[in-house]
């Protein structure tokens, strides 16, 4: 049983704080005379306000609603390409958005292959993309895939004897679901669906792209409309304070609705044993991973398609290129690897804290790691701005400025990746490392590793994709001779050169893809050669 409480997550958290703390002030004290009450009697504000609601709502009950039985199936059939397909779905949500909006738009936009397709009928295109449609096709396309894969983790967590026992007594499909499985989902759905909310209510680049203008704009698209058009630091201050407070009280309050369950010592394997198994159910898991599939692959294979074009080599070749994708891989090493250490501190703490049945504090140690959920990364950055502006060269701490708030905004993936597998490991081995003597380096090497590097090479892995493909904080700071392969891919769409473009949008998503493959396949072969 753990008796003393690792303090390192305490001090992260307090040096995290006043982080935020100083940005958000920097932003504040450019804005004296700010009135929260404008936001009641000003229409704009409301419209924003309840558009944010109405579409991250709906979002969250598509990508969660849908991912239930996506998760399920998945659970419980093997089949070629699935190894792939898991891989694509944690890189859906990380993909930059811009490289999945050109691959929406080749799919379902107005020239798209749907609308072409039905014009050979003399069909119209019976939606348009752009506006709530094209915003809620977008989130679905990036959150379903990342919110099934965490339930699919969940799911992973029922030990063997379970399976085994289900089996034994000849349980239907639907009572093993709701007795054992629909449990470890229940445990995991108010993180998810927390998660995936927030990612929508403070959705920037997608409703950039897609919104289709004023009547579909969020919050944070007006912030950044605020301080980067207008240099109204006033009216973004005030978006600020309003949107961090209404995420602030959705943290909070999904915490509260956040009861992790007890986990007995057993056996966990991959190995799955199926009940009454029909032709029926193999129908059913069938319909939903085919569905997932139609969702995710076709977008991906047009960036694919698009990619190969006569521009290719001369882009791959360029010094420009090159130079991008080398500051982005230093990017996000740096960034990645402070997030995962970062967030196995604060965890660690919280653990301890929960193992002592202080669920209030632990609680709250986890909501300061996942502030960035509550703070936008544009205001963090234009805070950073105004408040080092005054003392250095702003563009001469870019590069460690960057990679700062690119470490904040991976951490809350980090910190959902982790917290349960932790949780469930201490609690199965806490005793029997107290009977051990087992403390410190050797628990971690003969225990916490082997049982946990799984989720921390996705941890590593998501944090580092995170990174590769953000726009937010390289788009305030970058520069001619500092930018990353998404500013660059910003910056060539921007100037309508649109077959380089998908030239980089390709090499992004292959990269992606392939350092995800890298990274686990790295932890699973050092685990094998340590055991």
């Amino acid at each position: 049983m753990i008796k003393k409480t690792p303090k390192v997550g305490v001090w992260v958290a307090i040096l995290i704080t006043a982080f935020v703390v100083s940005a958000v002030g920097a932003l504040l004290s450019n804005a004296p005379s700010l009135d929260i009450s404008q936001v009641w009697s000003d229409p704009y504000y409301w419209h924003v306000t309840k558009f944010s609601f109405y579409q991250a709502t709906l979002s969250t009950l598509l990508s969660v609603g849908f991912a239930i039985p996506i998760a399920h199936a998945l659970c419980r059939r093997q089949f070629f390409g699935r190894a792939l397909l898991l891989r694509l779905f944690a890189s859906t949500l990380v993909l930059p958005v811009l490289v999945g909006v050109f691959g929406l738009l080749a799919i379902y936009g107005n020239s798209g292959w749907l609308a072409k397709f039905l014009a050979n009928f003399d069909i119209e295109l019976p939606f348009s993309i752009y506006g709530l449609n094209g915003i809620l096709l977008a989130h679905v396309f990036f959150n379903l895939p990342y919110a099934s894969r965490l339930l699919l983790q969940a799911l992973d967590t029922v030990p063997t004897e379970q399976h085994k026992l289900c089996a034994h007594l000849g349980m239907s499909h639907w009572n093993k679901f709701k007795w054992v499985e629909w449990p470890r989902l229940r445990q995991q759905l108010p993180h998810v669906c927390g998660l995936v909310f927030m990612l929508c209510f403070t959705s920037f680049a997608t409703v950039m792209a897609l919104g289709g203008g004023p009547k579909s704009t969020t919050i944070e698209l007006a912030i950044y409309q605020a301080i980067k058009f207008d240099f109204d630091l006033q009216a973004g201050a005030l978006l600020a304070i309003w949107q961090m407070l209404l995420c602030g009280v959705l943290a909070v309050s999904i915490q509260r609705l956040s009861k992790p369950i007890s986990v007995t010592a057993s056996q966990l394997s991959e190995e799955k044993y199926l009940v009454k198994d029909s032709w029926w159910s193999k129908a059913w898991d069938s319909f939903w991973i085919i569905v997932v599939s139609m969702l995710v692959l076709p977008p991906l294979a047009m960036v694919i398609f698009s990619g190969i074009n006569s521009q290719a080599l001369i882009v791959l070749s360029s010094e420009p290129f090159w130079a991008a994708l080398m500051t982005s891989v230093r990017v996000a090493s740096l960034a990645s690897i402070i997030a995962v250490g970062i967030g196995i501190a604060i965890l660690l703490t919280s653990r301890a804290w929960r193992l002592q049945n202080k669920n209030f504090r632990a609680d709250k140690i986890e909501l300061i790691g996942t502030i960035i959920l509550v703070t936008p990364g544009l205001v963090i950055s234009t805070g950073l701005f105004l408040l080092l502006r005054s003392f250095t060269d702003v563009f001469s701490l870019a590069f460690f400025i960057v990679i700062a708030v690119n470490s904040l905004m991976a951490l809350p993936y980090v910190i959902k990746t982790l917290a349960q597998p932790m949780l469930h490991l201490s609690q199965q081995y806490q005793y029997v490392c107290a009977s051990l003597g087992m403390t410190g380096f050797t628990r971690f090497r003969l225990v916490e590793w082997r049982a946990l590097r799984k989720p921390m090479a996705q941890a590593f892995s998501i944090s580092f994709m995170l990174a590769m493909g953000d726009l937010s904080a390289i788009a305030l700071f970058g520069s001619h001779d500092f930018r990353t392969l998404p500013l660059y891919l910003f910056q060539l769409l921007g100037s309508y050169q649109m077959e380089a473009a998908a030239v980089v949008s390709v090499s992004l998503l292959l990269l992606s893809v392939g350092i995800f493959s890298l990274i686990e396949f790295l932890f699973t072969r050092s685990s094998k050669l340590k055991s």
